[in-house]
């Protein structure tokens, strides 16, 4: 990557955010920089900044477009979210956020949570993996539109793309794509640490897991293999869903996995003439986030939208941008963004502190 000029260097040491008193340098950090009539910046922007990236944007813009010759600036916004632990025998290193998707109830819409908050993540400039865990029941490669084979390069596995996500499911393996898969525990618990383990998957930001139902053994390989950032609990509002995923809830706190939170889907219902209507009753998102001592992250309307971009492999927060179910998604991604951050704050907060005086190292146990 070419040096950033020093021109746009001066400027973020110089110029001051009003409401902090601080000079950019200290609230963003350039990745990527080229200057000439179109400026062009890359930045990543920390929390507990990111509710202000919008003002923070406009004023980068503003100092970068008064340097002499430059006439306009384009100005991407990457929202950094800080760094799990990563233990020495960690499959994934270069990941900074692994976070599961799970609800220990099937039919909740997981995956389609899964996949519209991978790609809300890719639009906001963040770097994205997608793992297909549900071994049983791949949907992902439908859902993002995303076919081929995985192929490696002699050492890994290199994962296909798809809407800048890196995708990796055990239906790009299938001859077949409705061939079932048939498989015990240990070969389920191998796949999945393989598809871990064995994967160029680079650096990222986020690796979203989408898990299968349940509260068995994927969800237990996973807490003993990687050190998640936490995982994101879907259910629907009704007595028959809530349940299930609040059994969920338990096994993450039986096994340290801490839940950044919860997402209400298929909220309710808003007709062609406004009126609005709960078909699956009312407040069971709330009562999940409540046993966990997580909050609602949102509630998703029931939207004839969301299943037809699924069915035609686009996410309908790729397929209709700036639509109120798209905007739905992108509220829950900006809250998880946060959490995540706070998340990962936390734990350094809570290594530091058990630390003894005398040097080494006692890791604290998340509960």
């Amino acid at each position: 990557m070419p040096p950033v000029p020093e021109e746009i260097l001066s400027v973020f040491r110089t110029v001051t955010d009003p409401d902090s008193g601080k000079p950019l340098s200290e609230l963003a950090e350039i990745t990527r920089a080229e200057l000439g009539a179109r400026a062009e910046l890359d930045v990543s922007l920390g929390q507990p900044f990111y509710d202000r990236r919008q003002a923070l944007g406009a004023l980068i813009e503003r100092a970068v477009r008064d340097l002499p010759n430059v006439n306009d600036v384009t100005l991407r916004i990457r929202l950094d979210p800080g760094k799990r632990e990563i233990p020495a025998d960690d499959p994934v290193p270069g990941v900074k956020s692994v976070v599961l998707v799970m609800s220990g109830k099937g039919g909740v819409g997981k995956s389609t949570v899964a996949a519209n908050l991978a790609v809300g993540l890719a639009r906001a400039g963040a770097r994205v993996g997608l793992l297909d865990a549900d071994l049983y029941g791949p949907s992902i490669p439908t859902m993002l539109g995303a076919s081929g084979r995985l192929l490696g390069d002699g050492q890994k596995i290199i994962p296909l793309e798809r809407l800048g996500i890196k995708i990796v499911s055990i239906g790009f393996l299938l001859e077949d794509p409705r061939s079932a898969v048939v498989w015990r525990g240990p070969m389920l618990h191998g796949a999945l640490v393989q598809f871990l383990r064995d994967v160029d998957w680079g650096t990222l930001d986020y690796l979203l897991l989408d898990l299968p139902p349940g509260t068995g053994d994927v969800a237990i390989t996973l807490s003993q293999k990687v050190k998640a950032s936490g995982a994101v609990l879907v259910t629907t509002p009704q007595r028959v869903a809530v349940d299930d995923v609040m059994r969920a809830v338990t096994m993450c706190q039986k096994v340290g996995i801490a839940v950044l939170g919860v997402v209400e889907n298929q909220s309710y219902f808003v007709c062609e003439h406004g009126s609005r209507y709960e078909l699956f009753g009312a407040g069971g998102g709330q009562a999940v986030a409540e046993l966990a001592h997580a909050p609602l992250l949102g509630q998703i309307p029931l939207d004839p939208k969301v299943r037809r971009w699924a069915d035609e492999g686009t996410p309908v927060v790729e397929a209709e941008p700036g639509t109120p179910i798209a905007e739905a998604f992108c509220r829950v991604v900006d809250s998880l963004v946060v959490r995540v951050a706070e998340q990962h704050a936390k734990i350094a907060r809570e290594i530091q502190r058990s630390r003894p005086a005398g040097g080494g190292r006692r890791l604290p146990v998340l509960r």
